[in-house]
This record gives C-alpha cells, structure tokens and sequence, in this order.
C-alpha cells in the first residue's frame, strides 16, 4: 500500500468521481439532485476537496449505485 496522507485520498477520490460522472454525462448539478441535494455544493466541494470537504461512506455508496461504477474504483491511486 502506498503511504498517503488522507488528504491525498481524499484528492483521489473527488478526482476519481469527477472523472467517472463527466464519463457518464452528469453534471454536478445532475449528480447532486440524483443523491437528493438541492444544490452542487456538495459535489463541487468534495470533488476538489475545497476547504477540507470530502465524500463520506455513504455519499460514495450512493454515488456508485447512480454512476453504475465499483465503489472500489474511486480508491485508485493514479500513477
């Protein structure tokens, strides 16, 4: 396992699932009403870590179930 700081994964994983949900046609606005927010705070926040925000276990799961994507692929570390 590579050693990272948990910021670092938390880069890893809003860049991860900005990547799968433009993959997927999705804007941050689409994302966001799918897991029943009203606005993209959430999603832009956490997607670029923005003062420290990040996706918890439960917005991850969700996210995969509307992206149709492994939960385990938004942990992959790129090169």
């Amino acid at each position: 396992m590579q050693d990272i700081t948990p910021k670092q994964l938390y880069q890893t994983i809003g860049k991860n699932v900005a990547t799968y949900r433009k993959a997927k046609g999705l804007s941050q606005l689409d994302l966001s009403l799918q897991m029943g927010y009203k606005s993209v705070s959430v999603v832009s926040g956490a997607e670029i870590c923005y003062g420290d925000k990040h996706f918890n276990l439960e917005q991850l799961l969700k996210i995969s179930q509307i992206l149709n994507v492994e939960l385990c692929d938004f942990f992959t570390l790129s090169d």
